[in-house]
């Protein structure tokens, strides 16, 4: 079973935070999904750093599994966004597609955002 790293995660991922070591181990190989390397870069855009964690944030990407958005993604992101929205708890869109992927691969999502507690189906950590 994959852990999947969200954006936050990435973030400590790239700045060595020690709390997120023993998750990484724990949990099986982890991946990420195209729309976290998006959000990423999104913000690297704005970054004086950008040059520098670039480069180290394609080290890390290089070194784990890229989750596919596929046909079975955009169902089960159907499928979610329809289900907060029923329940009055919607989250941001980005987060519905990294849910879909997280339940579409059965995965733990490795995330500090506690919206994703509200999504049936996958099991968020935190550090």
């Amino acid at each position: 079973m994959a852990l999947i790293i969200d954006t936050n995660a990435l973030s400590a991922i790239l700045v060595g935070e020690p709390a997120v070591r023993p998750l990484l181990s724990e949990y099986g190989p982890p991946a990420i999904t195209a729309i976290v390397i998006g959000e990423y870069r999104y913000g690297l855009r704005r970054s004086h750093r950008a040059a520098e964690i670039e480069e180290v944030l394609e080290r890390v990407v290089g070194s784990v599994d890229v989750l596919p958005v596929d046909r079975r993604t955009a169902d089960l992101y159907a499928e979610i966004r329809d289900e907060l929205r029923s329940a009055g708890t919607p989250i941001p869109e980005n987060d519905v597609w990294i849910a879909a992927c997280a339940r579409q691969s059965g995965g733990h999502l490795l995330s500090r955002d506690s919206h994703f507690d509200l999504v049936a189906g996958i099991r968020r950590l935190s550090w």
